[in-house]
């Protein structure tokens, strides 16, 4: 006879445990898989996470959620009784396809380790407890790994990004001297939303060149969060903030391209790309000031496949004006399409005609099958969270791109649609009358953004960009006139050693 987990025995009468036997349990803790950064101490992230399978007693990998009153639990805790420290654990996110994300965020850094339970029922889940032998470091502990090398192989950092490489190749040589006479004149004006910065030492120095730089404070925290977790190479670079990219010059033209830093690329410049602020801001403030960020959005998915509406989806503001249009096509075509503007900024004289409507909760988007990616004034930064749900992504034809639409391929990973989307409705039609293509495109375009979207990895991409910078540069950089030190946050309520070095107020 089989046997329930333990924890479930209690709720069921004993005569239909006799009459109708015990079945056994769907999920088996012991050949239950857990991996990820999260598990190996050396991680620092701002969020720590990893990831469970659920696998059956016969050795098969759950495809959905687990049946039954039993679920995943994580303890994670401190080795030493003597230091106390705060762990948020929330409960695992299920990804409804048998697989769960565990998050902690650490508030406190330990010296002796941590010790992580994972549990199925009352079971210990593949090889816990886990073990993280200390020092094991929170996001606000300065204490850089001294070797970046191996830094980069602690996050199993890829060695190529086809990105990076494509963008680099414009950029043999970067002359420090030639950028410091052109970019504030050509970029740094009145207009101007370009931040100037110098890393020497580890410390992070900028000046702001032109009006519009507010945006610096999304520059600066993930440059101060690399600084420390790793020891960045010095280099001296120009950072984009507004939302197109600057550099349009190309590399046969004499003077030629510069190498301008942006959060958004285009098919006509050659500006070098990093992951969004948005990513990363969420990243950074995941479980603590964002409800929205690449871990979040992986359990609030919506309901299964079939019971989605079969309909395209898109709620926006109008900065685009292909965006109107979509509204217009949901007006008249009600059964294909929910489509509706938010906000009006462009074209507040259309507003009387379409409509404005009401703001909906990202997740509530996943109710709907089809999701419309149209661009905004540049390219969707929504485009990574839709592609971690499980609807399907219609894109937008676009000459913008973010740092990974590279891996991206149309009609594997996602459906195309044309700039002017004259093929829309005949898209949403095709996707209704080939129901499994559908899903198994929107199911290829969410496995490999979570791939590629792993916060980990944005800070790997990060490091690359400032390090292929720096290999370029054709002289020393320096702190230049009118820069200021960006300083590391205090972090008052704990106190953070270094490999058993206790680290001065002024180090932190």
């Amino acid at each position: 006879m089989g046997r329930l987990p333990r924890a479930a025995l209690p709720w069921l009468p004993l005569a239909l445990l006799a009459a109708a036997g015990a079945p056994e349990a769907p999920v088996s803790a012991p050949r239950s898989l857990a991996w990820g950064p999260g598990l190996r101490a050396g991680v620092v992230l701002p969020v720590r996470y990893f990831y469970l399978q659920a696998v059956s007693s016969e050795g098969r990998n759950l495809t959905r959620s687990p049946p039954g009153p039993a679920q995943f639990k994580v303890v994670v805790k401190s080795l030493s009784p003597k230091e106390l420290v705060r762990i948020h654990v929330p409960k695992p996110l299920d990804r409804n396809d048998g697989t769960f994300l565990i998050r902690y965020r650490m508030y406190e850094s330990v010296n002796e380790g941590l010790k992580i339970e994972v549990l199925y029922g009352d079971d210990h889940v593949a090889q816990s407890p886990y073990i993280l032998k200390g020092p094991v470091y929170h996001e606000y502990c300065a204490c850089p790994q001294e070797d970046p090398q191996a830094w980069l192989q602690t996050l199993s950092c890829p060695t190529e990004e086809p990105q990076i490489a494509k963008d680099f190749a414009s950029f043999p040589s970067i002359n420090l001297q030639q950028m410091l006479h052109e970019v504030p004149k050509r970029f740094g004006e009145e207009r101007g939303a370009i931040v100037h910065y110098t890393i020497l030492n580890n410390h992070i120095y900028r000046r702001p060149l032109g009006k519009y730089t507010d945006f610096k404070m999304f520059s600066d925290e993930i440059l101060l969060s690399l600084a420390r977790k790793v020891l960045l190479p010095d280099l001296e670079f120009y950072i984009n903030l507004g939302d197109w990219p600057l550099e349009h010059r190309k590399v046969n033209e004499t003077p030629g391209p510069l190498p301008i830093i942006s959060w958004c690329g285009s098919l006509d410049s050659r500006d070098i790309i990093l992951p969004t602020y948005d990513i990363t801001h969420s990243t950074l403030e995941a479980m603590r000031g964002v409800s929205n960020d690449l871990l979040s959005i992986q359990g609030n998915t919506g309901p299964s496949w079939a019971n989605k509406t079969e309909k395209a989806f898109f709620r926006g503001r109008d900065s685009r004006e292909e965006r109107l249009q979509l509204v217009q096509l949901a007006k008249e075509n009600p059964e294909l399409l929910d489509a509706g503007i938010t906000g009006y900024f462009f074209f507040q004289e259309k507003e009387k005609e379409l409509g404005k409507a009401k703001l909906i909760g990202f997740f509530d988007f996943f109710k709907y099958k089809y999701q419309v990616n149209v661009d905004g004034t540049v390219a969707a930064y929504r485009y990574p969270y839709l592609m971690l749900g499980d609807s399907l992504v219609l894109k937008q034809d676009s000459p913008y791109y973010e740092h990974f639409y590279m891996a991206l391929q149309p009609w594997k990973h996602y459906v195309p649609i044309k700039r002017n989307l004259a093929d829309l409705l005949e898209k949403v039609k095709w996707a209704k009358e080939n129901d499994e293509e559908a899903k198994r495109i929107a199911k290829e375009g969410q496995l490999t953004a979570r791939d590629l979207l792993q916060p980990h990895r944005l800070y790997c991409y990060y490091y690359r960009v400032l390090q292929n910078y720096a290999e370029r540069q054709s002289s020393k950089p320096e702190i230049r006139d009118g820069m200021e030190l960006v300083p590391q946050p205090h972090d008052d309520t704990s106190i953070c050693q270094c490999q058993g070095k206790s680290r001065s107020r002024e180090e932190l």
